[in-house]
Parts: C-alpha cells; sequence; structure tokens
C-alpha cells in the first residue's frame, strides 16, 4: 500500500514542487473507518507554504493520479489529514505476495550493503546470567535478527573483562571454598561470591587435583578455573534460548595490543586532557558535558572511559556501519562521557546507538524475589527456562518496551491458555496447520485465482492486517522496538480468530473456500515469520 502512495505521490511531485524530497510517512489510523492509510503530509508543509493544511490538502489530492481499481476513495479529514481507502481487490494481493514470498516475506533490502555489531549480554565471568542479564540478551539477538530482516550483515558481540578486582574476589572465593573441602576453617567473607556453583567449581578442582593446591593463591588455577566454567556455563545458556555471539572481545587486549596507550596519547596530542592530583582528567567540559572526569586514575588504573572508548575506536577500525550497544539502567548516566570522547578524537558517534533496558522483577505468586549475584539469591536464566520454557521467556522480555521495568509474571507464563500470549499466537499457527490437514480430505486447495471474493469485513479486516507486516519489521528495526512484534502478532491472531469464527472453509462454495485457504496459509506464514524474528518456535501442533 505505501509503495503505490509513494509512486503516485512522486509522480504528483512533478506538479508540486513542495513535495520533492520530502520524507513521506503514512500511518494506519486507529480508528478503522478513518480508511487504511493517513499521512499528515499538509500540516506538515502549513510553515513553509503559509496555507491553511485544508488547503493544502485540497492542493495534493486535486494533483494526484489515482487508478481507481486500487484507492476507491480519498477523504481530507480533520485539520487536514489525508485519509485513503484501499479497494478489496488491491487489498487480496497481498496473499500472492506471501505465498511467493513465502519465510522472506517481511525482509527488505534497504539496509543491503551495510554492516552492524550489536554488542549485548557482556557480562564478565563471575557467575550464572541471571534474569537481568536474560533481558538484555534476548532484546540484543532479537535486535539482531531485525537489522538481519531489512538489510543488514551483523556481527553479535560479547565484550568482557576476566581481570580486575571481580575477578580477583571471584578467584579467592573459589581458593577459599577449596580450602574448606580440605578441612580448614576459612573466615569466608561477605563480599565474596556465596553461591553454590562457587563450591561446584572448588570441588571439581578438588577432584581433579587433590590438595596440591593448598598453598597457591587466588590469581591462578582457581581464577582461571572458575573463568573457564563460569564462561563455559554462560555460552550454554545463551544456547538454550538460540543466541550464539560470532566475537568475544576481552577488554585485556586494549591493554595487551596498546589500543589504551593510543587513546591517551590521541587525547593529549588534541590538548583535551591534563594531570590533576596524579590523574589524568578529560576535557568534557570543552565537549560539551557538565564536567571533566577522571580517564586514569592516580593509581595507573583506567576508569571504564578509556577502555570504552578504546573499545569502540576497535569497531570503528573494523568497518561497522551501525554500533548497538545494549545496557542496562546502571550505565544510563556514563555512556554520553564515552560518545563526547570519541567525537572529540573525530569519530562520527552517531553510527553508535545506545539502548538502555530497565531492570526485570521476577514475581512470584505476587511477591518479588530479590536478586543478588553474591548473596545467591537469584534466579537464573537456566532455572526460568526450566520453568516455562525457551519460547516463553524469549516473547516475554519482547513484549515490554525496554525503557519500562518489567515484571515477569511467572503464573502467566506457565498458564496453556489463551491468557499467555504465547500460547494464543502458537495455538493460531497450530489451528491453521490442522485447518490445512482437514481440507486434504475435502478435495479442497489453496488457490488465489478467485482471491477477489475475500470481501467480507473480517477478510479485509485480516487482509490489511497482513499488509502491515513488512512496515512493522521495518518500523521495529529502525527503532529498536521489538515489542511491536509483539503487539502486531497479537493482533493479527486475534483477527485471524475473527475471521475463522464468521468465514468457514468447509461447506462453503469452493472458489470462496479455496480463497479463504489461501488467506489461512497466508496469514501461517506470517505468524511463522513474525515469531521466527522473535526467536520462537511455530509448533504444527499444540
Amino acid at each position: 500500500m505505501k509503495e503505490y502512495l509513494l509512486s503516485i505521490f512522486e509522480e504528483a511531485a512533478k506538479r508540486l514542487v513542495y513535495l520533492r524530497d520530502l520524507n513521506l510517512t503514512f500511518d494506519v489510523p486507529k480508528i478503522e473507518s478513518q480508511g487504511d492509510l493517513s499521512s499528515n503530509v499538509a500540516m506538515f508543509l502549513v510553515k513553509q507554504l503559509k496555507k491553511k493544511p485544508r488547503d493544502i490538502a485540497t492542493e495534493i489530492v486535486s494533483n494526484l493520479n489515482v487508478d481507481k481499481q486500487i484507492i476507491t476513495k480519498i477523504e481530507i479529514a480533520g485539520p487536514g489529514f489525508i485519509n485513503f481507502f484501499f479497494s478489496p481487490s488491491f487489498m487480496s494481493r497481498i496473499v500472492n505476495d506471501i505465498l511467493t514470498e513465502g519465510e522472506n516475506f517481511g525482509k527488505s533490502k534497504k539496509y543491503s550493503g551495510k554492516k552492524a555489531n550489536v554488542e549485548f549480554v557482556s557480562a564478565n565471568p563471575t557467575g550464572p546470567l541471571t534474569v537481568g542479564h536474560g533481558r538484555n540478551a534476548v532484546f540484543g539477538d532479537t535486535v539482531s535478527n531485525l537489522l538481519e530482516w531489512i538489510g543488514y550483515t551483523v556481527d553479535r558481540e560479547y565484550y568482557f573483562n576476566n581481570a580486575g578486582r571481580q575477578m580477583r574476589v571471584l578467584g579467592d572465593s573459589v581458593r577459599l571454598r577449596y580450602l574448606e573441602l580440605l578441612g580448614q576453617q576459612v573466615d569466608f567473607p561477605e563480599d565474596h561470591y556465596q553461591g553454590e556453583y562457587i563450591k561446584d567449581i572448588a570441588k571439581s578442582i578438588y577432584d581433579e587435583f587433590g590438595d596440591i593446591y593448598i598453598n597457591e593463591n587466588a590469581e591462578g588455577i582457581f581464577k582461571e578455573k572458575a573463568e573457564s566454567e563460569i564462561f563455559t556455563d554462560i555460552k550454554r545458556t545463551l544456547e538454550r534460548l538460540n543466541i550464539k555471539h560470532k566475537i568475544f572481545f576481552n577488554e585485556n587486549s586494549l591493554y595487551e595490543e596498546g589500543k589504551i596507550t593510543n587513546a591517551i596519547n590521541a587525547f593529549k596530542e588534541k590538548n583535551l586532557s591534563y594531570e590533576k592530583d596524579g590523574a589524568v582528567w578529560l576535557k568534557l567540559t570543552e565537549l560539551g558535558n557538565d564536567q571533566d572526569k577522571v580517564i586514569v586514575k592516580s593509581t595507573g588504573e583506567p576508569t571504564y572511559r578509556l577502555p570504552d572508548i578504546a573499545y569502540h575506536i576497535t569497531k570503528f577500525d573494523r568497518g561497522y556501519d551501525l554500533m548497538v550497544d545494549i545496557f542496562g539502567s546502571d550505565h544510563n548516566a556514563t555512556y554520553p562521557d564515552v560518545l563526547a570522547g570519541l567525537n572529540a578524537l573525530g569519530y562520527n558517534s552517531e553510527k553508535i546507538k545506545v539502548l538502555i533496558h530497565q531492570f526485570v522483577t521476577i514475581m512470584d505468586n505476587g511477591v518479588a524475589v530479590k536478586m543478588s549475584t553474591r548473596k545467591a539469591n537469584y534466579i537464573t536464566i537456566d532455572q526460568l527456562i526450566d520453568e516455562v520454557g525457551s519460547d516463553v521467556v524469549r516473547y516475554f522480555f519482547n513484549m515490554r518496551n525496554i525503557t519500562t521495568h518489567m515484571n515477569f509474571d511467572l503464573a502467566l507464563a506457565k498458564k496453556q491458555s489463551d491468557e499467555n500470549p504465547v500460547f494464543y499466537l502458537q495455538y493460531a499457527n497450530a489451528r491453521i496447520s490442522s485447518i490445512l490437514k482437514m481440507i486434504e480430505n475435502e478435495n479442497l486447495k489453496s488457490s488465489v485465482e478467485n482471491i477477489d471474493l475475500l470481501t467480507s469485513i473480517e477478510e479485509q479486516q485480516l487482509l490489511k492486517k497482513l499488509y502491515q507486516f513488512k512496515n512493522e519489521i521495518l518500523l521495529s528495526a529502525e527503532y529498536f522496538e521489538s515489542h511491536r512484534i509483539c503487539s502486531y502478532l497479537e493482533e493479527l491472531a486475534a483477527a485471524f480468530h475473527r475471521f475463522y469464527t464468521f468465514c468457514r472453509i468447509i461447506g462453503t462454495e469452493k472458489k470462496l473456500a479455496e480463497a479463504r485457504i489461501a488467506l489461512a496459509m497466508a496469514t501461517k506464514i506470517v505468524i511463522k515469520n513474525g515469531l521466527s524474528v522473535l526467536g520462537v518456535s511455530a509448533p504444527e501442533r499444540m
């Protein structure tokens, strides 16, 4: 639909100069009686043309050469909205497009040839992935899917640090549990990692090596074994959600390859840093920020800003057109410093999209479950998958805008009813599969030859919803909003259930029945494609 409107507006621009080079948008009206698509272009042009928007709209409409077989009516509504009504026969054409394109329906080549990097999860290997990491992981992978659907080549990247205080504490936690296994009395510090996984790692060392490491410090075998086993566990957990990173980037390499030193020197050369109280400061006030910030402490240890800047320089060096960083809300106040530093060094930070997700609360019988990695009273992603399944985990983490706090309702997630949106969508897909099996015995087949017969309200509503899929994919990808796909699919499933309730297939005149079968098959393809973007399966039977 939008492609047709763009074509007639492009033709009208030959006569109306002010329509040239406009970024035209068309929206689906919230009220069905207001048409199938609407444009606010007239209001947008008021300042430029110094005319009333309705007058501008009238002039635009009078210059549109419309095929009456495609558009049956154009209305000017309210202050100057232009509403378009498409013919039922045109709407039915979408069925043939979907059946022809199949699993590729919804994909576009708009960003073909572009290369994107999506960095997500990026949890240091200090413990199992928790539900907080889960939202990050699922959203990051879904954003990657969406970008691939609109033409990007996407590298999924995991950034981690296996050095520093966190890892030293991890190694010492394992060391102390190992000494306990050797019968020693130890004073286990409050700030050490308390989880059972620490005891398991200590036991694996004890089982393999006995007491030979009784005098070993925390930085040796204990830290190395902990990092190795925890990272193996992290990757295994992500694989359960069908998430696989192409690149694992170790922060240590920034030091080993001189990237940190190069960044410090670059700031010095541009006179953007200075020394004070033994520390190195970045002149962020000169870059538009509120205050200068330390990039190297008086101890010689960089703050987070410096390695993050150096890390992003490597992404620019690797030639990415788009770099997506997905962080928890604890990063909200810190990433602007990194972007400012990159801009100061001549890198275009507009290529970087920082996405901040809010926290997740697991609700168990109406009570929030408290989580702390060190205290080990958290819920891991593995436990959540064991409880409700990977499909539900992925869908639930996708179905709310990441800018909002999420309550993960375990009771709802476990329900095998229409209340559970995952069940509702998968049941719609399975129901269509069942219908297609039933028609095999009725001498019926799918046919688009008489697709123009799909003129009832329910058929047209379903067709219009199918038309929206490509645009929903594009907008979801460009705005990084995976929850839009969830909302769309739930509306599509509802439209299908209405169609099937009021538009019978078996027992209907053959030509109409076969057109409806084609519509059902097209709906099944779109549901399955939408679920695949979300990383959710589409079972044939429930």
